[in-house]
């Protein structure tokens, strides 16, 4: 749970990546994951109200508890921080749009890290998930589930790409679709089988192309692509449990 609470916070840093500064992410860490963490954790996993509906709210392993609460703060948070100086044309000095953006400016620094973080990360998300079950005999269906829903949102990316966004999948927006389908299947991957994993998995990514596209719309700045991937696919994922889950699988 510690390490559930921690990810929570992380999440948000790259939604506001170059406009805080560490002193003040900090305290915020501080209050997420003093306060409001166990709050949403005690009302799904601990006895609160959402796990005492009629009809049992279930959250395996955190698409609502973690990442749909560290993407609602990092939305949070890239609304109040505004955009980075010169995205969108913004002007910190006047907190205008006053120019237009170069987009050479804000490409990413070194996509190979990124890949490399994103592998990591699903790696991880085999802890993540298969690490959140009691019972030995299912980790070998939630690994199955969760590899499967990951590769389908990093393929979904790649064919949803030209017609989301009238351009060639960029290496970024794999990545995002990867991870989009990692959150995705987080709270049903003990509930749903294999060919459902991919359905989550591949509609997650297509999910994070339109947010992404309406981020930019609305000049909403996040960096990372944490709003899409974290609280869209989150609560997506958290969706997916009521309308595939099957009372067969179990925890």
């Amino acid at each position: 749970q510690l390490v559930f609470a921690g990810t929570a916070a992380t999440i948000v840093s790259g939604a506001i990546a170059e406009r805080v500064k560490f002193w003040a992410f900090l305290l915020f860490s501080f209050f997420l994951v003093g306060l409001i963490y166990p709050l949403v954790g005690y009302w799904v996993w601990g006895g609160g109200w959402l796990s005492a509906l009629p009809f049992q709210f279930r959250d395996f392993a955190g698409s609502a508890v973690v990442h749909s609460v560290g993407g609602t703060a990092a939305l949070v948070g890239a609304i109040i921080t505004r955009p980075r100086q010169g995205k969108f044309g913004y002007d910190a000095k006047t907190n205008r749009f006053i120019g237009r953006e170069d987009p050479q400016r804000f490409e990413p620094y070194n996509l190979s890290l990124a890949t490399l973080g994103c592998l990591i990360l699903w790696l991880g998300w085999f802890g993540f998930n298969g690490g959140s079950t009691v019972r030995l005999e299912y980790v070998p269906h939630i690994l199955t589930t969760t590899f499967c829903a990951a590769a389908a949102g990093g393929v979904g990316a790649l064919v949803f790409s030209p017609s989301v966004t009238d351009k060639k999948a960029r290496l970024s927006s794999i990545i995002n679709g990867l991870l989009g389908g990692l959150v995705g299947i987080t709270a049903s991957s003990a509930y749903v089988d294999v060919n459902i994993a991919i359905i989550i998995g591949a509609s997650s990514s297509l999910l994070v192309l339109l947010t992404e596209r309406y981020l930019e719309k609305w000049r909403i700045d996040d960096p990372v692509g944490a709003i899409p991937v974290q609280l869209v696919c989150g609560g997506w994922g958290t969706l997916a449990v009521g309308l595939f889950g099957t009372p067969a699988n179990g925890e």
